[in-house]
């Protein structure tokens, strides 16, 4: 009776009453027997207990002389593995006389679970001399190449499913599956998925995990129309959710509103796919869709919010995602590091200098004290909001004290120190990442090359693009052709920079005809800068800004027949450019303006004060 009221709980999650029902049970002085303390097991690797606790159960049960139960003794594995001891574990196992096919598969997949893989297959061709693996235990093995990095443990594995016909199982040849798309290439991937006779919902799902890692929107988008011509009617959460994440990746805005078309029709409505579209409509820009979304799902986890108040900051609504996040404070949701990253970054684009040194102030208390096990995304944010709002001392200081400096810390400091103009400090900071045996990618040099063109390194920035490919094996793509054209246009350089320009694989976009405008109008060429700003009108027919930047350069030669054509052009479109807009902080809030904005309440008396410190400015000069 007492084992059943404890399996009972058991199977219901409540695993703390399970140890309550126990003691309750030994202070009776109801006798056990060997079904109680497998029970207790279930229980304890459930909860994932301090190993004390199962020490102490595999202590009680060896002097009752349960300790020679194979039950027993493979549950106590799994209880050791999954508190982390695994070395408890490997002395269990040691220990069984007679071990089965369970014995063996918990004890790999604890390894397994430990990043131990040499161990792991070690110990499996072990088994293979006294016993056969089942499906389970190839499984198992399975996991193991995903995480490490070769490959080919993973085709052993493979070859011996084969060979055993172990293939012939649905989960083994998902599994092999997976293992291919996480490590494999697109050959072996199709090669497997074309064997599968009877494709479930998982294949498919992998094979489109695959494609989306990819970045392969276009092939993504063919699998879920094949799915539907073979009418497959097994979708789940997770098909929904990969085929929307590779969308939002690609920015395949038809595509993914074609998904939740035909999701709204068949009147499915699910809070995590929900979230994952919501995500999606923020991406492309759709934040207003984005934000009905968000409304509509009622039971909103941390994910929701996360993906709510990323999609404010994407999309350059700071404000909003700050008032998103006092919201939470409000419901008392309990705020993760991913939404404090959050928070920061929106200070940060802000420059709300004092409110990011408040947030610091609060996490220094309450979670860089062991809370949270890897602070290295957080400390990141820290050292970025101090960068961006100009405070280089702390930021060198939060830099000096970060305990791990991974690639993207290291990119944020250069980063930081280039957009400021010290295009030196940046190149220092970048031999000594290279001393530290971090690998730079592409990022990096995009923010080294930034460096430069805001300091006027020109043979500096040539040196680390020519490294890039040569020294690091890293191929230039258009972001750092932007950035060599920039730092050429900067320096007068203009025909270098459109010789850049014309010398591209790539087809130039927008960004790179801006910076040649830029410098084109800085130094006064008017035939540059006319060429480089109909360029851009062609990428870019709808955008006011373009419309305007022409307009002007036109107007500084004395060509006002044209200059009304093109205003003539933005009326007939409807094409309005959005003003700039400032912010400041002032008393714990934060103001945004625009220019000769009249809307605050107070706009009569600042004005006034303005007038007055503009007096005040005439009569110093």
């Amino acid at each position: 009776m007492w084992n059943l009221i404890m399996r009972s709980h058991v199977d219901l999650g409540l695993f703390h009453s399970v140890l309550s029902v126990y003691k309750k049970m030994r202070q009776k002085g109801v006798p056990h027997d060997t079904f109680t303390f497998p029970l207790l097991n279930r229980a304890l690797s459930s909860m994932r207990a301090d190993v004390v606790y199962g020490k102490m159960i595999h202590c009680v049960a060896t002097k009752m002389g349960l300790d020679g139960d194979l039950y027993f003794c493979n549950t106590m594995i799994d209880v050791y593995v999954k508190c982390g001891c695994i070395a408890c574990a490997r002395r269990m196992f040691d220990e069984i006389s007679l071990r089965d096919v369970v014995s063996w598969t918990l004890m790999i997949a604890g390894y397994v679970s430990q990043r131990l893989v040499s161990v792991a297959f070690r110990l499996f061709n072990k088994m293979r001399m006294e016993l056969e693996p089942n499906s389970v235990t190839l499984i198992v093995m399975l996991q193991a190449p995903c995480a490490s990095i070769k490959l080919s443990e993973g085709t052993q594995i493979h070859g011996y499913a084969l060979k055993s016909g172990l293939l012939m199982d649905w989960s083994v040849k998902n599994s092999v599956l997976r293992m291919y798309g996480s490590k494999g290439g697109t050959r072996e991937v199709e090669l497997l998925f074309g064997e599968v006779n009877m494709k479930d919902v998982v294949s498919w799902n992998i094979l489109i995990s695959f494609y989306s890692s990819e970045g392969d929107a276009t092939r993504v988008a063919g699998l879920l129309k094949a799915m539907q011509s073979l009418e497959v009617h097994v979708w789940n959460i997770e098909t929904l959710t990969l085929v929307t994440s590779a969308f939002a990746k690609s920015g395949s805005l038809s595509e993914g509103e074609g998904v939740h078309c035909l999701v709204v029709k068949t009147g499915f409505s699910d809070d995590v796919w929900l979230t994952s579209l919501l995500d999606f409509y923020a991406k492309c820009g759709k934040l207003e869709t984005s934000v009905l979304l968000f409304s509509e799902i009622h039971s909103k986890s941390k994910i929701t919010w996360c993906a709510m108040m990323s999609g404010f900051i994407q999309n350059g609504s700071f404000m909003e995602a700050i008032v998103l996040f006092q919201r939470m404070q409000a419901e008392d949701f309990n705020v993760v590091p991913e939404i404090w990253r959050n928070l920061l970054d929106a200070y940060a684009n802000l420059g709300a200098l004092k409110l990011g040194k408040e947030v610091h102030g609060y996490l220094i208390k309450n979670l860089f004290n062991g809370a949270i096990e890897n602070s290295v995304h957080l400390e990141t944010s820290i050292l970025n909001m101090y960068l961006r709002g100009g405070s280089m001392s702390s930021a060198k200081t939060c830099f000096d004290m970060m305990s791990v400096k991974d690639v993207v810390a290291w990119t944020t400091m250069i980063d930081g120190l280039g957009s400021h103009g010290f295009g030196f400090d940046a190149l220092k900071y970048f031999n000594l990442m290279i001393e530290q045996r971090v690998q730079p990618n592409s990022v990096t040099f995009l923010s080294l090359l930034s460096a430069c063109s805001h300091s006027g390194l020109v043979s500096e920035g040539c040196n680390i693009y020519h490294s890039m490919k040569w020294g690091f094996g890293i191929e230039p793509t258009l972001d750092h052709h932007t950035c060599i054209v920039d730092l050429f246009g900067r320096c007068g350089m203009l025909k270098e920079a459109l010789a850049i320009i014309f010398k591209m694989v790539i087809l130039p976009d927008s960004k790179i005809w801006s910076a040649l405008l830029a410098a084109s109008r800085v130094y006064g060429n008017k035939k540059f800068g006319e060429y480089a700003a109909q360029r851009l009108l062609e990428l870019e027919p709808d955008n006011a800004g373009y419309y305007t930047l022409l307009s002007n350069v036109k107007a500084s030669v004395g060509r006002w027949e044209e200059v009304e054509k093109l205003r003539r052009d933005m009326r007939e479109r409807d094409l309005k450019k959005k003003p700039g807009w400032s912010c400041i902080e002032v008393a714990g809030s934060i103001r945004g303006f625009v220019s000769g904005d009249k809307s605050h309440p107070e706009a009569e008396e600042i004005y006034e004060a303005l007038g007055r410190l503009s007096i005040v400015t005439q009569d110093l000069r």
